[in-house]
């Protein structure tokens, strides 16, 4: 999605037109996804799946004339020789469609939704139902496509939840997928970090980018020795605002090196420093294996997904 829609209205038409059609789509890992686009070889699309999921290129009239009108008049629709082909992806989650970035997602500015996407909702989900305290006032930093902040605001009504990126793109999307999933109380904001926002928060939840990426891409590149660098800022950040009995949701990954876990120990420590509670587990021990063959890991051993909960006490 490396230029914005035309029309929100008629993706908001286009989607209720694909929810009346039961249209559903679990997204994967760029690496699976390459593994079935190679598969498929140069084949057309053959459902709406593959259009709107798979990114495959596809003929007109494979896609009712109502939905192809409301492609064309939404602005998602780009030419691939004879065909076709979308230029967003929708995806199933926590009963919602998402607008995200179309297959490969390789701009700097495109905004990435994927299997992390669904592990950090599901923390987040996690953490609420287990919460006591209410929900006033939240904030999703680096939101891409709004996954998390929306599920808050579902869980929440009546609080405010500020959607917070620096990618224009992932603004304009996260926005959109708020109206999809009609949630009020949704702020897009543009900032770096919470540098842009003013006041305390009951909750902050956020899923940075955590990897080394040579292209520096906004939605990947965490920064630091080990890709660690956004996460620790934003456990930096949370910390100096947050509300009485307020808590971080942080979801991220973490190179274990020569069976050590530097975030987790700098993360805890930062958390002891601000007077924050902590607890940190690891969520999936062993994760994106096929990074490891990048120079840049050549002392990992591995690379884990991890969820960090930190709670300034009431």
């Amino acid at each position: 999605m490396s230029a914005p829609w035309t029309s929100d209205d008629a993706l908001v038409a286009l989607v209720a037109a694909l929810r009346a059609r039961d249209y559903a789509f679990t997204t994967v890992t760029p690496a699976t996804h390459a593994h079935v686009a190679r598969r498929m070889g140069d084949a057309p699309a053959r459902s709406l799946r593959d259009v709107f999921g798979w990114s495959r290129p596809f003929a007109e009239d494979l896609v009712p004339p109502d939905l192809f009108g409301l492609m064309r008049e939404a602005g998602i629709l780009a030419r691939a020789g004879d065909l076709w082909r979308a230029t967003i992806r929708l995806s199933s989650l926590d009963g919602e469609l998402f607008v995200h970035a179309a297959y490969p997602p390789t701009a700097q500015d495109a905004v990435f939704f994927g299997p992390d996407t669904m592990r950090f909702v599901a923390s987040v989900t996690q953490y609420l139902a287990g919460r006591e305290a209410p929900v006033r006032r939240a904030v999703d930093v680096g939101c891409g496509s709004g996954a998390a902040g929306i599920a808050v605001a579902k869980r929440a009504p009546g609080a405010e939840v500020l959607l917070v990126d620096v990618n224009p793109n992932a603004l304009a999307a996260a926005a959109l997928n708020a109206r999809l999933a009609g949630v009020t109380g949704t702020v897009p904001v543009s900032s770096d970090l919470l540098s842009g926002t003013e006041g305390r928060f009951d909750l902050v939840v956020s899923n940075p980018p955590f990897m080394l990426d040579a292209q520096g891409r906004t939605y990947r590149h965490g920064g630091g020795a080990f890709g660690e660098g956004l996460s620790l800022a934003v456990v930096e950040a949370a910390a100096e605002r947050l509300n009485p009995r307020g808590a971080l949701v942080l979801f991220t990954g973490s190179v274990i090196v020569e069976g050590e876990d530097p975030f987790r120990e700098a993360a805890l420590t930062a958390c002891a420093r601000a007077g924050l509670s902590a607890q940190y587990r690891e969520y999936d021990p062993d994760a994106y294996g096929e990074e490891l063959a990048d120079p840049a890991y050549a002392r990992a051993d591995r690379i884990a997904l991890a969820v960090l909960v930190a709670t300034r006490e009431g």
